[in-house]
């Protein structure tokens, strides 16, 4: 159905509805802001920087979380809803070249925090204005925006009174920003939001898990990009490919199809909470999970690429080795959230190889870095291997029913 109020005309998504070049365009933004996020870490390597590092990208995904809704309701190219993407996109791109400056300001030019607080709420108030006009004649969408407006507002007041702090207090008024916008929402209720096609947001989802772990390969390429090449770097871009790949596979070879089907059988009125659930939230720790293993890759790269600065036998450790680490484990953990709201499966499969991958915590500082990523490579296609073989009947059944 059209909308047409002049300039401000809208088209509503359909039930078959696809996700649109604009959309994908819009990601590619998105994943420069994460390759931005993965930039921030690796240069501050502490525990206080990593921590930094993903509030940004907490940041950074509840923005895009935002939109996926938005083109979910209404066509991205059509009316309204593409100027406004658009200037959404200006925001991302301005905010995402201020992350270096997220918390510390630079000598000359704006003030970076200043800069990021005002940007987020900038790309918020577009998607807010968006959605006003799009809930037009929907009493129900128009009250979920009103109880969802105050959480922004709070969160991004947070952000500004952030700008002129520094330190440890600078990082909890980050911290409480980001629970004021994901609390504040999950309270909110989801009974007014809409949700008109279920394949459209399944597959939005898919497609920007898929980027992170584009970007994931990325940090590997951008890692060797000033190395002479040689046979330990050879090894760990392929190990860095397969380990990708397995957690492509993870997802999308049978979870992703059964999902989306268990997703689109829901009935109209538990969609959206469904959607909120198991996509806006339990996406968050995949994607999270991707942009902290694509910097344990870099730092890896970094042992094994630069004999000046670090011998082939020396160990990954301290963040680096956490974020290898901890980056597979967040992933398999948000995995299994996600099987578990949507096809209320528990899989108890992943338990193995998490414990697997956490005691690579101790046993990692003794074990040359290239080893460590040896290990992890193989502890995940294992879990593939098994799965794929185990589950061979069931598997082909979901991917090949139509």
């Amino acid at each position: 159905m059209n909308r047409p109020r002049g300039r401000l005309r809208t088209e509503m998504q359909r039930e078959s509805g696809a996700v649109t070049p604009l959309e994908l365009f819009f990601d590619l933004v998105f994943v420069f802001a994460l390759t931005g996020v993965t930039a921030f870490m690796a240069e501050d390597l502490t525990w206080h920087g990593m921590l930094r590092g993903l509030l940004i990208f907490g940041l950074l995904w509840w923005g895009w979380v935002c939109y996926s809704w938005v083109g979910n309701v209404a066509r991205a190219d059509e009316g309204v809803t593409r100027p406004a993407l658009f200037a959404a996109m200006a925001v991302m791109f301005v905010l995402a070249l201020s992350i270096p400056e997220s918390f510390d300001d630079l000598p000359g030019g704006l003030h970076g925090p200043v800069v990021v607080a005002v940007c987020y709420f900038l790309f918020r108030g577009v998607h807010l204005v968006l959605f006003w006009i799009i809930s037009a004649g929907d009493p129900g969408l128009r009250g979920q925006l009103l109880r969802f407006a105050p959480s922004m507002l709070v969160a991004t007041t947070l952000l500004l009174v952030a700008a002129g702090t520094d330190g440890p207090t600078q990082t909890a008024l980050w911290a409480a920003a980001l629970v004021a916008d994901y609390l504040g929402n999950y309270l909110g209720g989801a009974r007014g939001w809409r949700l008109r096609s279920a394949g459209h947001f399944a597959e939005r989802h898919g497609l920007i898990l898929i980027v992170a772990l584009g970007e994931s390969i990325v940090a590997v390429g951008v890692g060797v990009a000033k190395l002479p090449i040689s046979l330990p770097i050879v090894a760990t871009a392929v190990l860095g490919l397969v380990l990708s790949a397995t957690l492509w596979w993870s997802y999308f070879d049978v979870t992703a199809l059964a999902a989306e089907r268990a997703f689109a059988a829901t009935p109209d009125a538990d969609r959206p909470r469904l959607a909120r659930d198991a996509y806006s939230y339990l996406h968050l720790p995949m994607v999270a999970g991707v942009v902290l293993l694509a910097l344990g890759l870099k730092k890896v790269l970094a042992y094994v690429g630069d004999p000046v600065h670090h011998d082939l036998a020396e160990p990954l450790k301290g963040v680096g080795l956490t974020a290898l680490v901890g980056g597979l484990t967040l992933y398999l953990l948000g995995h299994a959230g996600f099987t578990w709201r949507v096809l209320h499966v528990v899989n108890v499969r992943h338990a193995v190889p998490v414990v697997a991958l956490l005691s690579m915590l101790g046993i990692g500082p003794h074990i040359p870095a290239l080893a460590t990523l040896a290990v992890l490579t193989a502890a995940m296609a294992g879990l593939v291997a098994f799965e794929t073989t185990r589950f061979a009947e069931d598997r082909h059944r979901i991917r090949h029913e139509h």
